[in-house]
């Protein structure tokens, strides 16, 4: 459901952007547009390891550095880190951990383990291309690379704990979001970024403040 609607939001995006085109004659404050910039706020991630049932919900807080060019074009990196873990359901073969979780006599059973993941960084870079749709709304689109690293635990219903692995990957990264003016300086900004980390693919969708110098 989740990433039903994310997905939305993104195409949604699109068709705004490519909408607000015909308005970027319009657009005229364009000294104004350039600078750094800082952001910071609340991430909301849904990472979806291999082996398990479905993706893992997690919460974390993101700070964001970019630079504006002009209206139109800037770069910019995040760091993202984990405020919680989440849980998710993980099937497990007894043979491959030469374990006998329920005292059986039985090492082929195939039992529904129990696991956690931590966030503990993710890191990506970007180019952002940004167009008006009022003098304060802009709508924009963003694409770059990633890295995550993540901690998991696995434990069985025996309590027995069978891995604990951290991970790391990396990958391409693809987003969409709004941003509004609430000053010359002051900005609100909501955005949703895809990330392809191979086996570890990741939602996020993001909330944020931010300051244009």
């Amino acid at each position: 459901m989740l990433k039903t609607f994310l997905i939305g939001a993104t195409a949604a995006s699109a068709l705004t952007f490519a909408g607000a085109s015909a308005q970027a004659q319009d657009y005229g404050n364009g000294a104004e547009d350039t600078g750094f910039y800082l952001q910071g706020g609340y991430s909301y991630l849904d990472i979806q390891p291999d082996g398990a049932e479905s993706g893992v919900d997690t919460n974390a807080i993101t700070g964001r550095a970019g630079y504006q060019f002009n209206p139109y074009f800037s770069l910019e990196g995040d760091i993202t880190t984990g405020i919680d873990d989440g849980e998710f359901d993980y099937n497990v073969d007894e043979d491959d951990f030469d374990l006998d979780d329920n005292n059986d006599g039985d090492f082929n059973d195939l039992i529904a383990g129990s696991g956690d993941i931590g966030l503990n960084y993710l890191v990506g870079v970007y180019a952002r291309a940004s167009m008006p749709v009022t003098d304060k709304l802009d709508v924009f689109g963003r694409a770059g690379y990633a890295f995550i690293d993540l901690d998991a635990d696995i434990q069985t219903p025996g309590g027995t704990t069978i891995a604990t692995v951290e991970d790391s990957e990396d990958g391409a990264a693809l987003g969409a979001g709004l941003n509004y003016d609430l000053t010359e300086s002051w900005e609100l900004r909501g955005d949703y970024t895809w990330y392809g980390f191979g086996e570890t693919d990741t939602h996020a969708a993001m909330i944020s403040a931010g300051y244009k110098f």
